[in-house]
Parts: C-alpha cells; structure tokens; sequence
C-alpha cells in the first residue's frame, strides 16, 4: 500500500504569452531561434513522492520495572564480590521502596548484613522494616563466620545397580569411577535385593581403598545391607567370612560398639582367628536424616538433598546428574550457601535444564535472597521452584 501525502491538485489551464510578431531576418541573416517561456517548461511535482509502509528501524523498549531493576543489579554485583557496591544498591533502594515488591529489596539487604555480620545495622533496619510494612522482620543470624568452601568435598551420589554379588562387575566399576572423580561419594546401597560373599567381599575392599587413597566412601542403606547380611553369618559356620568382615565394617561405620564386640567374639569362635579392632575414628557421620519432600515439593516422597555451600566459584556441578538419577524431586539445600558466582549459575542452569528435561521437578531448598535473584536472572524459574525458609 503506498500513501500520497499531497493530493495532485487539478490540472490548470495555462495562458500563453501573446504572440509576438517575429522580425523578418534580413537577406543573409540566420533566422532567430525560436522564442520560449517558463510557462512552457514542465512544473516540479511534489505530489507524486510517495512514503514507505515498512516500519522504523528501532523498537520501542517495554518500561523496566525499578525494584527488578535494582534487584538485579545488586545480584550481579554481589556474585561479583562488589559488596561495597551491592551495599549502596540496597540501601538507596530501601529508603525508595517501602511497600509491596520493594520487600524483596530489605529481605536482600538483611541478608547482605547477615553475611557480613553487621548486627547494629540489622537491627536498624528491623525497626525500619516493621514500621514500613507492618509485621515481624527477620530474626538475626550471624553467618558471616561460616567456613567458605566450594562445596562439601565435590560430594557425589551413586545409586548401586543390581545385587551385592561378585559378578556384578558394571556396578563395582561404576563405584570405582565414580570414586575417582569425587573425594566424597555416597553409595546407595538400598535397592538391593540379593547379596553373596564374593559381593561383600568387593565392597569391603573398595572401601579399605578408599580409605587408604584419603577418600570417603559413605554408604546409605547401611540398614538394609545389614540385614542381608546378618543371614549370611551364623556362628561355628566358618563360611562367608567376607560377609562376617562386612558386618563388622557396617558396625564400625555406625558407631554399634556393643554389636562390633559381639560380632567379633562370635568371629573369632567360627574362624580361630582374632578379629578386627575397634577404631574410634572410624565411626562415620550418621546417615542424612530422611525428610519429607513435602516441606520443599508438596508431596510425601523421601529426599536425601544435594547440599552446596560456603561460596561457589568456577562450579560445573559434574556430580548433580548421577545425584538426580536417584532422587525424584531433586532438592538442592542451599541453607549454608553464601554466594554464587554468575559462572557457576549458569553452568547450574544448564545442568537442571537438563535433569527438568527427563520430567523430575527440582527444588532449591533456603537460598538466601541475594542468590535467589541471581537465580531469577539467569532463567533459573523455568525449571525450579524456590523455597525460602522462613526467616
């Protein structure tokens, strides 16, 4: 479609010029040539310039709103470690924002002044806080001394596939592989079903090399594998003495002093050799107490969360994906995590967009605010839900 900006005024009728009698050249003379008159030259026409309809090279940018705006600001300096910076953000923020969604901005700054154990100015701004939006402010925690690592020892997780049994060699070799890439692993070992000596044999030597190579090898399901393994061993039955050396290890690992003794004497009688000694230091850290999922993912499934904490810096999370093929919801606790570095977020975004791709839902358990922002910038919404605690 084009559009004419001036309408093409009528044609007029022109007048000529009288006419004008030409002199007769005389004999030998050229003849004058003939005579014209601007009325005879053609008018400029400006009614036939035509416009365009294509669009305007530009857009129009959709209105920012203010408290995202600062909100992510301040996420962005602070995973950058420009506290200072964050701090001026926060607190000229505060005093514009005193109602409404300018709430996430004090809870921010609390937890600004958490981490960095400013008591008197949290409790300043406590007053402010209740007198702004009319109820209970946060309560002080100091978290400002918490230790800053990375991320429990790089803890992996591996679901132990099949039964306890000396030929199942795709399993022991996943442990040994998955030992090698993580300080810390913990061993699922509550699927299986079925053991025999051979079987309890591989493990017991897996977890003396752990051992011997400064690893941790953290078994869950210790009270299933206890079980089995208890109707593999009867006393004067000098058989099974691998399954026998596993029950003594499981006792050792969760502290059952009394039960170590008694295992050992009845050991000692069937095989008429001595047994293993206690070792005090060897007792292992209780198993993660079995939560409801239903605090984080309102449902009643049984979680056991992947913990990040201290400040992440440069992270891959490498060991998530064999965590998440465990567990369904997946529940990463950030309840100790200070800070995350822009990096980080995002190679976390691109791991959890995976594991929200094979149909698992995914939930971060206690972030504080500052993280959870950053979290909002990266995209992090669109597969995961955030669950603060409450305060």
């Amino acid at each position: 479609m084009v559009f004419s900006f001036f309408k093409k005024p009528p044609e007029k009728m022109v007048a000529r010029p009288a006419a004008v009698p030409r002199s007769t050249p005389k004999a030998g003379e050229p003849a004058p040539p003939p005579e014209t008159s601007k009325a005879d030259e053609p008018e400029l026409e400006f009614s036939e310039f035509v416009f365009s309809e294509s669009s305007p090279n530009f857009q129009l940018e959709e209105e920012i709103d203010p408290v995202d705006a600062e909100a992510e600001e301040a996420s962005v300096l602070f995973a950058n470690g420009q506290d200072e910076a964050v701090l001026s953000v926060l607190e000229n923020a505060v005093r514009m924002h005193k109602s409404g969604p300018g709430e996430r901005l004090w809870l921010m700054l609390f937890d600004l002044y958490r981490l960095s154990g400013q008591k008197a100015a949290f409790e300043t701004l406590e007053i402010e806080y209740a007198r702004a939006f009319e109820k209970s402010p946060p309560g002080w925690r100091d978290k400002s001394k918490t230790p800053h690592k990375s991320k429990e020892l790089a803890t992996g997780s591996l679901l132990f596939r099949g039964d306890l049994t000396g030929d199942n060699d795709a399993a022991f070799d996943a442990v040994a592989h998955a030992l090698e890439k993580n300080p810390k692993l913990r061993l699922d070992l509550s699927k299986v079903d079925h053991i025999d000596a051979a079987g309890c044999g591989r493990l017991l030597n897996q977890l003396q090399s752990a051992r011997k190579a400064k690893r941790i090898l953290e078994l869950l399901g210790r009270d299933v594998i206890g079980a089995l393994v208890q109707e593999r061993v009867e006393t004067g039955r000098a058989e099974d003495s691998e399954c026998w050396l596993l029950l003594l290890e499981l006792c050792q690992l969760q502290g059952q002093h009394d039960a170590f003794e008694e295992v050992a004497i009845n050991y000692a009688v069937t095989f008429e050799v001595s047994p293993p000694s206690w070792e005090p230091k060897r007792v292992a850290a209780p198993e993660p107490e079995v939560q409801l999922a239903a605090e984080s993912a309102g449902n009643d499934v049984a979680f056991d969360a992947y913990v990040i904490r201290g400040d992440v810096k440069s992270s891959r999370f490498a060991d998530l994906t064999s965590h998440a093929e465990m567990h369904d919801p997946v529940v990463l606790d950030c309840s100790e995590l200070n800070r995350m570095d822009f990096i980080s977020a995002g190679a976390l975004l691109n791991v959890l967009t995976t594991i929200r791709k094979g149909g698992k839902q995914i939930v971060f358990r206690h972030p504080n605010h500052l993280v959870a922002e950053l979290f909002r910038v990266v995209g992090m919404k669109s597969v995961a839900t955030v669950v603060f605690s409450k305060h």
